[in-house]
């Protein structure tokens, strides 16, 4: 094979695997088509709300309310995902100077997006874990909604997230000491 050949070849070969993170499009397009179905959960769940806001007592309504927030929250994850993701792996979204902007976009990489996912990921298991706890006042009652090894075991799991979350934190900042220290002795 000639040089020119084998040069050819390495430049196909490259732009056929830097071109492939288009194929992630589909992917943010179908997470925008969930962020879609949340937002018809949100709706449904608010006129739920509204609609029985006389009939329910309090801890109904901070259920429902809970509800509604966990679904805002499970809706942010998915932008930070969706835009994120798209300019971290697929292409700049080229938002520089646009007012609506996330101030979190201008500094968005991998380890920071990951980061953001872990906290995010807890926010969300804590509202499931404080609704939890609102209806633990039922356990051993016929028909609750939990054990107590249920409520035990979303504990144990929510502290799990947290515990990851600080791992990922943890080893992200030593790889960002670690690159500054390679980049000094260089």
């Amino acid at each position: 094979m000639s040089q020119i050949q084998e040069q050819s070849s390495r430049k196909f070969l490259s732009s056929l695997i830097f071109g492939s993170r288009w194929l992630q499009v589909p992917l943010y397009l179908g997470l925008i088509l969930a962020q879609c179905v949340y937002v018809v959960l949100f709706l449904k769940e608010l006129l739920h709300l509204i609609t029985h806001a006389t009939d329910f007592n309090e801890q109904q309504i901070m259920l429902l309310v809970l509800a509604l927030i966990d679904v805002v929250m499970i809706s942010n994850l998915l932008v930070m995902v969706i835009v994120g993701g798209y300019e971290t792996f697929v292409s700049r979204l080229r938002l520089e100077g646009h007012p609506d902007q996330p101030e979190w976009l201008d500094h968005v990489n991998a380890s920071v997006l990951k980061i953001k996912l872990a906290m995010a990921i807890i926010g969300i298991s804590s509202i499931h874990l404080l609704k939890t706890f609102i209806e633990a006042g039922n356990l051993g009652a016929e028909g609750a909604k939990y054990t107590e090894a249920g409520v035990m075991w979303q504990t144990i799991i929510h502290g799990m997230f947290i515990l990851s979350a600080v791992g990922i934190a943890y080893v992200d900042r030593l790889g960002r000491s670690e690159g500054g220290h390679a980049a000094k002795s260089h």
